[in-house]
């Protein structure tokens, strides 16, 4: 159960109903995740799925790579939710179940070589340090341009806010899925 509530959409105001229909009828089709929360703020909820429709669909990034660094995202930030939901999408964009397994346990996928590993590297020592090392970075920027390697790094930002607020708002796994692992607060407890 979440920590806040998140209103049906019979339950919308104007302004809240009015940013709903905009997302549901977006690319996402569906509205899922933080920006149930972000309701409560229409316009905040308007500016987010903005940008966010432009980092996950309109980048230079493949949907396998975007896919890969979001994935690598959600788990480095502990958040079960982004986790489940980019797990379909991956598989949607490409990405093998041992290549999931593998991110899953935090570890570089052994048969991921080229582009894909440029990816899942930068993004795991973005989450990991905050920046990215000299060699990582010039191997972005060699691999996919200087645009891409700025459009990376703000989807690593963007999911790393998706994942905080899933997480501090416990927005809930859809349909009774099991969460792929406990939440960061929920590790400490144990």
């Amino acid at each position: 159960m979440a920590r806040i509530p998140l209103p049906a959409p019979e339950e919308l105001n104007d302004a809240q109903r009015k940013v709903y229909d905009k997302i549901v009828g977006g690319k996402r089709g569906r509205i899922v995740g933080p920006l149930r929360a972000a309701l409560h703020n229409p316009e905040l909820a308007d500016r987010w799925q903005a940008l966010g429709e432009l980092l996950r669909y309109n980048t230079s990034l493949t949907p396998r790579q975007s896919e890969l660094a979001i994935l690598v995202t959600g788990r480095a930030c502990g958040s079960p939710l982004e986790w489940h939901l980019h797990c379909a999408e991956a598989r949607k964009a490409g990405i093998e179940d041992n290549v999931i397994e593998s991110l899953l346990h935090q570890q570089a996928p052994a048969s991921l070589s080229g582009p894909d590993l440029v990816i899942v590297r930068f993004a795991t020592e973005l989450n990991a340090t905050n920046s990215v090392s000299d060699g990582t970075y010039a191997q972005a920027v060699a691999l996919f341009g200087a645009t891409a390697v700025v459009e990376l790094t703000a989807l690593v930002g963007y999911y790393t806010l998706v994942a905080m607020t899933l997480n501090a708002h416990e927005i809930p796994m859809p349909d009774g899925a099991a969460p792929a692992f406990p939440m960061p607060h929920q590790e400490a407890a144990a």
